[in-house]
C-alpha cells in the first residue's frame, strides 16, 4: 500500500473539536508533513485546552505485515497504534483493542472535512466520541 493518497492531508489545518463529555468547542491546529523522501507522514496536533492533549503521529508502513499504520503519542504519555487508510477520498482509522476499540472516518475535501471518532468499550457497542472539523489554514494575505 502506498502513502500517495495522504498527499491530500499535507499542510496546516485549523481544527474545532467537540466531545460528548465536554461542553465547549476546542480550537486547535494540525500539520501534516512528509518526512524526507516521503517515507512517512508526520502529524503534529495542538489544542487550546488541557483536556485535549497535544500529540504527534507518524503514518507509514508497519514494522511487520501489510497496510499502513498510524503510531500515536501524546503529552499524557499515551501511545496507540491504529490502522489507517485513504481510499476513494475517504480517510479511515481504527484500533481493535477489545477494552477500548476506536474508529474514525471522514470524506476528504480540499479545504475542509469532518473526522468523527467512535469508541466501543464493550465489543461492538459503538458510540460517537470525538468530532473534529478540519479547515485548511490560509496565509494571512489570502484571507
Amino acid at each position: 500500500m502506498t502513502l500517495e493518497p495522504f498527499e491530500a492531508l499535507i499542510g496546516t489545518w485549523e481544527t474545532e473539536a467537540t466531545h460528548p463529555l465536554f461542553d465547549q468547542v476546542v480550537p486547535g491546529r494540525v500539520t501534516f508533513a512528509w518526512l524526507k523522501d516521503r517515507a512517512f507522514v508526520v502529524e503534529r496536533s495542538s489544542n487550546e485546552h488541557p483536556k485535549f492533549p497535544d500529540a504527534i503521529t507518524v503514518i507509514g508502513p508497519p514494522e511487520h505485515g501489510d497496510g499502513i499504520v498510524a503510531e500515536y503519542f501524546d503529552q499524557r504519555g499515551v501511545r496507540r497504534t491504529y490502522g489507517i487508510a485513504i481510499e476513494d477520498g475517504v480517510l479511515r482509522q481504527w484500533r481493535d483493542d477489545p477494552a477500548f476499540a476506536q474508529r474514525a472516518e471522514a470524506t476528504l475535501h480540499p479545504d475542509e472535512f469532518v473526522l468523527l471518532w467512535q469508541l466501543a468499550e464493550t465489543p461492538g457497542d459503538w458510540h460517537d466520541d470525538l468530532r473534529v472539523v478540519y479547515r485548511r489554514a490560509r496565509l494571512a494575505d489570502e484571507r
